[in-house]
């Protein structure tokens, strides 16, 4: 048995992964970081539009602050999220935006004077002032009061992941590619490291550490068609699923992107539509404005994609042999425009469909883009059931996003919970309770079980092709557990999911290498994945009301009165078909922000019997504390600051708030 020990492993190498190790590498502790794909290939390197911030450094962005981020990120949630968090969140994120931007990060900045900008398909002059020229730029996104995404033309997330990259090189952390973790080691409620195989020999190399951190991005490839890469098939929190003890969230809100090509399903950036895009339907007609006449194009996520799926029910898709699809419009933005600022985006264009969006029209339908749920994790990282076990990043529920995420905060999650959860990594390797104490026998048997396990598969006779089960999984999910969702087609999921699960226990292979075996990779991850799409299915059919991104046809109105609440789903024994179910209430009685209504469409949900209540102590406070200034307002209404890192509580500056100089 091959054996490693190290202060901490950290299972993934995209944007959350690499701060993660950054961060504990500071503070002095040996750090491993494991990574399926070479690093700078993560699917972090897809992020396009950009990460949201508020500096309020350009005009549009003028009167922006943590205040209406957090505002913006609470609502976008429908009131799902965790509003400490939030606040955590908000606060944190004009500081990795300017950290990174120390790293090298060439972030587009402001140029004093007038420039020209296209707004709700009309030019406009915007007038810059001088005292901003230089600074952090930002562009408009969806669901968002202010310009407040920071970018780099469109390749945010491929300039964000060099830089780190660059920067693990730097701290001297090894990324160890083309290796896959199998199973997580733990007893008695505390997580010990993992068994890990090597995608090119087969070997299995047990890694033993004080912290694990899962950070190994969402599951959108148990869906048929998703932006996600290949990669990101959910199996980071198939194995802490698997450990019978690690709880999952929310793993029924999922997220589908308005504006994926047709018929790859590649991503183009909601900066498209930031930038002045416009969606039109078969008879060229701009109809967001018919739904939401004030957002338009720049509604939330979810409303955009519910309402343009609407449209095409209505008949108003343009036909094609890929399926009825709408028509994104960049082409009033300008050539000068898309080549500098949405270069990505042409190359896309160019190459997988053969078209010019400077002038042609892109053909775009909503599809599975980002996964809200996860490892549910408290304030930090850490996980609420398993000691020891540490995610961030879009495979945890910390829960910032509730039921649905704004574009651009995922991409500052990666790094601002990177940055915040190392903090307590460190803490807690460097605190008495990290001391690892158990036997090697104890690391031999998770070793010889993931073998035995490897060497059953390899061995079966069974007559179920892994290929042919993983092919129905895909498309039960986009069929039936999409973005609307009935009771009916949820009981046939899951029905199909559970017997789908049972055969996927007859596995045979063609391939018996023991190696570089895609077959075999597909058949031990393929329970993993069966496992989370059973949880989404299952939480889904329990949840009979609408949020965010979970629409349900028979349950169209949002009941806080009976689902302000998490969803937990754990998988108790191996031989199970369904995970076992259980809630988590949102204490309406500490929110800052007490649940209303969210600005889209007509207000219709149903209060919690604590809301009013608590609505009125708010607005108590705040005429209590007239004139007070506003973080004073905001440490009466709900304090964070005592959560947050010691190193990164100090206030943020932008132009219109300048903080005093203490040294």
């Amino acid at each position: 048995m091959k054996l490693v020990y190290t202060d901490v492993l950290v299972i993934g190498g995209g944007l959350a992964g690499l701060r993660t190790a950054i961060g504990v590498k500071r503070r002095g502790l040996d750090t491993v970081v494991l990574s399926l794909v070479p690093a700078k290939r993560s699917h972090s390197a897809a992020a396009q539009g950009g990460m949201q911030a508020s500096l309020a450094n350009s005009a549009m962005g003028r009167g922006d602050n943590e205040d209406v981020h957090f505002e913006d990120t609470v609502k976008g949630s429908d009131w799902g999220c965790d509003q400490q968090v939030a606040r955590m969140f908000v606060h944190t994120a004009p500081k990795a935006v300017r950290e990174l931007a120390g790293w090298g990060v060439p972030w587009n900045r402001v140029r004093s004077g007038d420039r020209e900008a296209v707004v709700n398909a009309e030019k406009i002059t915007i007038t810059e002032s001088p005292e901003a020229h230089g600074l952090i730029t930002a562009r408009d996104f969806g669901g968002t009061k202010k310009w407040r995404t920071c970018y780099t033309s469109d390749g945010t997330g491929h300039a964000m992941l060099f830089t780190l990259g660059d920067q693990s090189i730097a701290h001297g952390i090894p990324v160890m590619e083309r290796k896959e973790a199998l199973a997580l080691i733990h007893e008695g409620g505390r997580c010990y490291g993992a068994v890990v195989r090597d995608l090119v020999t087969g070997e299995l190399t047990s890694f033993v550490a004080k912290a694990t951190v899962i950070a190994t991005g969402g599951y959108g490839r148990i869906y048929k068609v998703s932006t996600n890469g290949i990669i990101c098939e959910g199996t980071g929190m198939g194995i802490a699923l698997e450990t019978g003890i690690a709880e999952l969230g929310n793993m029924e809100a999922v997220q589908f992107h308005p504006t994926a090509i047709v018929p790859a399903g590649i991503l183009t950036t909601e900066g498209c539509r930031g930038d002045g895009g416009v969606l039109r339907d078969v008879d060229g007609h701009r109809f967001m404005p018919d739904y939401e006449p004030e957002k338009k194009e720049l509604a939330s996520r979810d409303v955009v994609s519910r309402r343009m799926t609407e449209h095409m029910r209505k008949g108003k898709g343009v036909k094609s042999p890929y399926g009825d699809h709408l028509w994104l419009d960049i082409s009033l933005l300008g050539r000068e425009h898309v080549e500098k600022n949405l270069r990505e985006v042409k190359d896309i264009c160019h190459y997988f469909l053969g078209i010019d969006p400077a002038v042609d029209w892109i053909p775009v339908r909503p599809t599975q883009h980002y996964s809200m749920g996860g490892i549910r994790t408290r304030h930090t990282g850490e996980s609420t059931a398993l000691k020891g076990l540490f995610a961030c990043g879009e495979s945890a529920c910390w829960d910032l996003h509730g039921f649905n995420r704004l574009g651009g905060n995922s991409v500052a999650e990666t790094i601002v919970a990177g940055m915040i959860v190392s903090e307590f990594i460190a803490d807690f390797c460097q605190s008495g309770e990290s001391e690892i104490s158990i036997p090697t026998a104890l690391v031999r048997e998770f070793h010889a079980r993931e073998q035995a396990r490897l060497d059953e598969i390899l061995t079966s006779k069974g007559k179920e092709r892994a290929s042919d089960i993983r092919r129905r999984m895909e498309e039960i999910m986009i069929n039936k557990v999409g973005i609307f969702r009935t009771g009916t087609e949820l009981d046939e999921a899951v029905d199909e999911l559970q017997d789908l699960l049972v055969r996927s226990r007859s596995l045979g292979l063609e391939s018996r290498v023991r190696g570089a075996n895609p077959e075999l990779v597909g058949a031990y991850r393929l329970q993993k994945m069966l496992k989370v799409a059973l949880c989404v299915a299952v939480g889904a059919r329990q949840r009979t009301e609408s949020r965010g991104a979970h629409s349900r046809e028979d349950h169209p109105q949002r009941d806080d009165a009976n689902w302000l609440k998490r969803t937990l789903t754990t998988w108790k024994d191996e031989g199970d078909t369904l995970p076992a179910v259980d809630y988590e209430p949102i204490d309406v009685a500490s929110m800052e922000l007490p649940p209303g209504f969210r600005g889209y469409g007509q207000a219709d949900h149903r209060n919690h019997p604590d809301t009013e209540a608590r609505l009125s102590e708010v607005t108590a406070i705040r005429e209590q504390l007239s004139g007070a200034d506003r973080f004073a307002i905001q440490n009466r209404l709900m304090p964070f600051d005592h959560q947050l890192p010691e190193r990164y509580r100090e206030k943020n500056e932008c132009l219109e708030e300048p903080v005093e100089k203490t040294r």
